[in-house]
């Protein structure tokens, strides 16, 4: 197991991409929409604004281009309470834009973001002051996938000496991984990572059915202190060392699920950086993906501070009964 890297004062660093997005409105089969609704859609950033909601100071660093999609990303998120002063602007490659094609088997996104400004990212972004004052940083396994630049900026987040712990989301995204092999590339990142999150269901996806629970998963990724496996609907369970801690989620009304892995994640590290109990980290982790199944895009409202406190202190009992409408 690598050797915990205490968590320190200072905003957490979300270095990754973001797109301008389109998706149908209102929300059905893109063949068949007449309007398209712009919004903005990025693993990284989606992690900030949450943070920034639970009043966490959250910075994202990436790059975007010198249009108006680069120009509507970066205010969207610096209006969420994001600080967004180590983007950058490159006035040669254009900022990334994906189509969210929803249907009855889930949702399809088409990227178009090959040669994008954030796909030119390379490991000399860690020397921005913006990356070097981190009290974490949060990284995802969407980065790697976007160029060999990318790769190596993960790698060097991920060295041996860095001055930061390391949160690694692994967010497999198949149609980013053309010719190389995501399961061969995210195993050796996410074990060195500090804190990692990892669905079940992708956890499969890349390194085997016989990965059946997150018992299993731990055994393949013995090396981060904090391992949160993620099943679905049905709970989250936190390693933490040697010590498994399990939440069931939260029965909610569906929008659309896309976000609802990054907002986990935000709700989650909140509660690790206010020191609360792992089991409360992880109800926070459902409670804050429940603002984004609740909504079509990625980023939606938090549950009433009310809410949250009384679900957060609730007894199992009253925890399991839930259901958010």
């Amino acid at each position: 197991m690598n050797t915990p890297r205490p968590l320190r004062p200072g905003p957490v660093v979300c270095v990754g991409e973001t797109m301008a997005a389109l998706a149908p409105d209102p929300l059905g089969p893109l063949d068949d929409a007449e309007l398209l609704r712009v919004d903005i859609a990025g693993a990284e950033s989606n992690v900030a604004l949450y943070l920034a909601d639970h009043g966490i100071p959250a910075r994202w660093v990436s790059a975007v281009g010198d249009d108006p999609f680069g120009r509507r990303v970066r205010a969207r998120i610096a209006a969420g309470g994001v600080d967004v002063s180590g983007v950058r602007t490159d006035p040669d490659r254009p900022t990334g834009l994906l189509l969210k094609d929803p249907g009855e088997r889930g949702t399809r996104v088409h990227y178009h973001r090959r040669g994008s400004a954030a796909s030119a990212l390379t490991p000399d972004l860690l020397d921005d002051p913006a990356v070097s004052g981190a009290a974490l940083l949060h990284l995802s396994g969407i980065t790697p996938a976007l160029s060999p630049g990318c790769h190596a900026l993960v790698e060097r987040a991920l060295r041996p000496a860095r001055p930061w712990p390391v949160s690694f989301d692994v967010n497999h995204r198949p149609a980013l991984w053309t010719g190389r092999s995501a399961a061969d590339v995210l195993r050796p990142l996410a074990d060195r990572a500090d804190i990692v999150l990892v669905g079940l269901d992708e956890a499969q996806a890349l390194w085997g059915e016989a990965l059946t629970g997150a018992r299993a998963v731990r055994d393949l990724l013995p090396g981060p202190h904090v391992l949160v496996v993620k099943d679905g609907a049905r709970a989250a369970t936190a390693f933490v060392g040697a010590d498994a801690h399990s939440v069931p989620a939260l029965a909610v009304r569906v929008a659309e699920p896309v976000g609802a892995g990054d907002a986990f994640a935000a709700g989650f590290l909140t509660g690790l950086l206010r020191d609360l109990p792992v089991e409360r980290a992880l109800r926070l982790g459902h409670l804050t993906a429940a603002s984004a199944l609740r909504v079509a895009g990625d980023h939606g409202p938090l549950l009433a501070p009310d809410v949250i406190a009384t679900l957060l202190a609730a007894d199992d009992e009253t925890w399991r009964a839930a259901d958010i409408d």
